[in-house]
């Protein structure tokens, strides 16, 4: 049985603070035949364009021993998943 859950800031009371790093804005110009393609096959995975390119530029950089070891992961897009309760369940 679930317990009835608290005021909304009770849920978040011992949630670290999450400090994004600040991403870098680059203007990218492609033939268009190339973005449709990249658009699709990005669909394919689930992913915007932009998270595709990333993906791919980080895939390429990690192959070619290039990643740079202070990159962090690429970012979760959309809502944070919920944190467990004291008692480890979900709610």
């Amino acid at each position: 049985m679930r317990r009835p859950r608290g005021a909304a800031g009770a849920q978040h009371r011992d949630a670290l603070p999450v400090t994004p790093r600040p991403r870098k804005q680059v203007l990218l110009r492609l033939d268009p035949a190339v973005y449709d393609a990249l658009a699709r096959w990005a669909g394919d995975e689930l992913r915007s364009a932009n998270a595709q390119i990333e993906f791919l530029l980080r895939r390429a950089l990690a192959e070619s021993g290039r990643l740079p070891g202070s990159a962090g992961p690429i970012p979760r897009r959309g809502r944070p998943p919920k944190a467990p309760d004291e008692h480890g369940e979900r709610p």
